[in-house]
C-alpha cells in the first residue's frame, strides 16, 4: 500500500515526491510511461560523449530565492547566462545577419546601419509603433511597442511556425514573454538567479528522487500502474483531458519535433541558441549544448527544433475557446477526491521550470493542511483492523 502515486517524473512530481518522503514520512510510488525520469528535462550522454537535452534546451532561470534554495538540495550549479541571435534579413542592405534576440539598442543599429543611444532609440521604436485601440492579441503586442517592420521581420514567421495561428489569433501572453529593450544587454533572461546544473538536469532528479520511501517505476503508465499497485491519493502532472478520458474534447496542444545532430568541429553556433523566424525556414532554432553545459569536447552536438501538430504535448494553445474548454475539465479536477493536478499539463498552463517547481511547493504546502501524514494513516488503519 502506498500513500501516493504519483504520475510523472518530471519537476511537479518529483519535487512532490520528494516532499512527501523526506517530511512527512509517506510512501510514494512515481511512474512514468517513458524509459526515464526527469520529464522534459532530460539528459544524457550522447554517442559522442557528448551532454544533450532529449527534448530541446532546458534554460534554468528564476527570481524566486525559495525555488532556487530547494533545487539547490539536490545540486551544485554552473554559472550561465542565456544569449540568443535571432538570423534574419536586413531591412538596409537585404543580407543575413544575426542580430541580438530579444531586440536591443544593438539589435537596431546594426539592422538599419546606425549609431543610436539609449535614449534615442527609444523615441526611434516610438516613432515606428502602432498603437491599437486594445491589446488583445500577440500582433498587438509587438506592433505597439516596435511597429510592423520589426514585428514581421522577428515575430510574425516565427509565431506561424510555432503555433500554426497567426500572431493576430494568439493570446497576447504569447509575445508578452519577450521583452523589448533600449541598452545593450543581450541576455535572453533577465532574473535573478540563472545557472545550470552542474551535472546536468537527469542527475539532479536522480538525487531527488533517490530517498527512503520513494519507489520509482519508468515505461509504466497510469492505467498499468492502478492494476499493479494499492494507494491512498494520487497526484497526476499529465494532461488533464487525459485523466478524465478526454469527456470534452482533448485540449490543443502544439508539439515539437527534434534533430540532433554531432559535428566533428568543435564548436558550430557564435552562442547557445540561433532563431530562425523566416517562414521558409522549416526549423525555429538550432541550439548547440556546449554553450549551455560547459563541456569541453573536440566534437560539438546541436539541435534543430521542428514545431508540430503531432507529438507529446508541450505548449498550451493560448485562445479564448482552449481557456474555456480548460475550465469545463478544471470543475471536474476539483471535484475529484483524493487527486491532485500540478504541473504545466495538468493546469493547462505555459508554465517555465520554476513556475513548475514552485506551483508542487505551494501544492505540498496545502497537502500538510488537509491530509494526514503516514503515520496516522497507518494508526487509524491498525485501529480499523482491530476493531477499535
Amino acid at each position: 500500500m502506498f500513500d501516493w502515486l504519483i504520475v510523472g517524473a518530471g519537476f511537479a512530481g518529483s519535487v512532490l515526491a520528494e516532499r512527501l518522503a523526506t517530511q512527512r514520512g509517506d510512501k510514494v510510488l512515481v511512474i512514468d510511461k517513458r524509459d526515464h525520469i526527469a520529464g522534459n528535462a532530460y539528459d544524457h550522454l550522447d554517442e559522442a560523449g557528448l551532454l544533450i537535452h532529449r527534448y530541446g534546451p532546458h534554460i534554468f532561470h528564476t527570481n524566486s530565492e525559495a525555488v532556487f534554495g530547494h533545487l539547490s538540495k539536490f545540486t551544485t550549479w554552473r554559472d550561465y547566462e542565456h544569449r540568443v541571435l535571432a538570423e534574419v534579413v536586413s531591412p538596409t542592405t537585404g543580407q543575413k545577419v544575426q542580430v541580438p534576440m530579444p531586440i536591443n539598442l544593438d539589435t537596431i543599429n546594426t539592422l538599419y546601419g546606425l549609431s543610436l543611444t539609449e535614449e534615442e532609440v527609444e523615441g526611434w521604436m516610438a516613432a515606428r509603433a502602432e498603437k491599437p485601440g486594445q491589446i488583445r492579441t500577440s500582433e498587438d503586442v509587438v506592433v505597439s511597442k516596435v511597429g510592423r517592420e520589426l514585428y514581421e521581420l522577428f515575430f510574425r514567421g516565427y509565431t506561424r511556425k510555432q503555433w500554426a495561428l497567426d500572431p493576430s489569433e494568439l493570446d497576447k501572453s504569447v509575445t508578452a514573454r519577450v521583452p523589448t529593450r533600449t541598452n545593450t544587454d543581450d541576455r535572453y533572461f533577465t532574473d535573478r538567479f540563472q545557472a545550470m546544473p552542474q551535472d546536468g538536469y537527469t542527475a539532479m532528479f536522480a538525487r531527488m528522487l533517490d530517498q527512503p520511501g520513494i519507489t520509482v517505476r519508468t515505461g509504466l503508465d497510469f492505467a498499468e500502474a492502478r492494476k499493479r499497485f494499492s494507494f491512498r491519493r494520487v497526484i497526476w502532472t499529465g494532461p488533464v483531458d487525459e485523466y478524465f478520458g478526454f469527456r470534452y474534447g482533448k485540449l490543443p496542444y502544439r508539439s515539437l519535433k527534434f534533430r540532433h545532430e554531432t559535428l566533428d568541429r568543435e564548436w558550430a553556433l557564435p552562442t547557445g541558441t540561433v532563431n530562425h523566424p523566416a517562414e521558409e525556414t522549416p526549423f525555429t532554432r538550432v541550439s548547440e549544448y556546449k554553450w549551455i553545459t560547459g563541456q569541453q569536447h573536440p566534437r560539438t552536438s546541436v539541435t534543430y527544433e521542428f514545431p508540430s501538430a503531432e507529438g507529446d504535448p508541450y505548449y498550451p494553445i493560448p485562445r479564448p475557446e482552449n481557456a474555456a474548454l480548460y475550465k469545463r475539465y478544471e470543475a471536474l479536477a476539483d471535484a475529484e477526491q483524493d487527486t491532485w493536478f500540478v504541473g504545466r499539463l495538468a493546469t493547462y498552463r505555459y508554465y517555465n521550470m520554476d513556475q513548475v517547481v514552485g506551483q508542487a511547493l505551494a501544492t505540498f504546502e496545502r497537502i500538510q493542511k488537509v491530509v494526514p501524514p503516514a503515520a496516522a494513516n497507518d494508526e487509524t488503519a491498525a485501529r480499523v483492523a482491530a476493531g477499535d
